[in-house]
């Protein structure tokens, strides 16, 4: 891999490591562009705080870090600023309205939750009710028509365990729409690497009958992960298999 689109910071309260560390790894491993995506601040009414992403304070801090690296490793590292967030419906538009007085080069979509976060299921809980299902692929496809997003980071992360038929209707109208608004399906190596219920292999030999772009993605938590060379070439083998061929680089849709 010489690119990834998809880095955590400690920001986020589930990864480890300095900005810079991230940065210094992936020169090392080789990498020519690291986009740092860590976990978008929402705001959320009633004093509801969500645990898995970095403080609307901090995100000041984040931009600017990154962007000093860029200045740092410029001519040798290309550092793209991103953000990796949930499209929930409710608050989409005031969240864009607070990014867009940053200089964010793009957005990952990452639905780890239904609704809006405090009103429904998450998305990676087992489940067979076929209605979160489709609220999943309803969500979802809303948000890849917003034409905001650059990718789709773990498509798969929705653990249906329901009615096969049905994951598979579901999971062809997903890859359909997202072919046909231009946007990558990310196989996520965090997941791989980690044995998770995704990457799942129903939903990738979907995507391959439908001939969708894909991307790899570390999602990285970690500096050492850039060394995981072996993770990397087994989710190369799969695609492989399946007949895709992952995109070196990613185009920035910016907001």
């Amino acid at each position: 891999m010489l690119t990834n689109y998809h880095t955590h910071t400690r920001r986020c309260g589930h990864a480890v490591g300095e900005d810079r560390e991230y940065a210094e790894a992936a020169v090392q491993a080789g990498l020519k562009i690291l986009g740092f995506s860590d976990h978008a601040p929402q705001i959320f009414p009633d004093g509801y705080y969500s645990s898995f992403r970095m403080r609307p304070e901090e995100l000041k801090d984040y931009v600017e870090s990154v962007l000093s690296l860029r200045k740092e490793f410029a001519g040798t590292l290309e550092i793209p600023l991103g953000l990796e967030l949930e499209y929930y419906p409710r608050h989409f538009p005031d969240l864009l309205t607070v990014l867009r007085a940053f200089p964010i080069d793009y957005l990952l979509l990452g639905q780890h939750f239904i609704g809006n976060e405090y009103d429904a299921p998450y998305s990676g809980c087992p489940t067979e009710d076929k209605a979160i299902l489709s609220r999943y692929v309803d969500q979802t496809i809303e948000a890849m028509n917003t034409g905001l997003f650059t990718y789709f980071a773990h498509p798969d992360l929705i653990h249906f365990v329901g009615d096969p038929a049905e994951y598979r209707s579901q999971m062809r109208r997903l890859c359909r729409e997202a072919k046909g608004c231009g946007i990558p399906l990310e196989m996520n190596l965090l997941g791989l690497q980690e044995g998770r219920h995704y990457p799942n292999p129903r939903f990738w030999e979907i995507a391959a009958e439908e001939g969708n772009l894909t991307v790899l993605g570390r999602d990285a938590h970690n500096p050492r992960v850039f060394a995981d060379q072996a993770t990397e070439r087994r989710a190369l083998a799969w695609l492989e298999r399946l007949g895709l061929k992952p995109l070196d680089a990613v185009p920035l849709r910016k907001i």
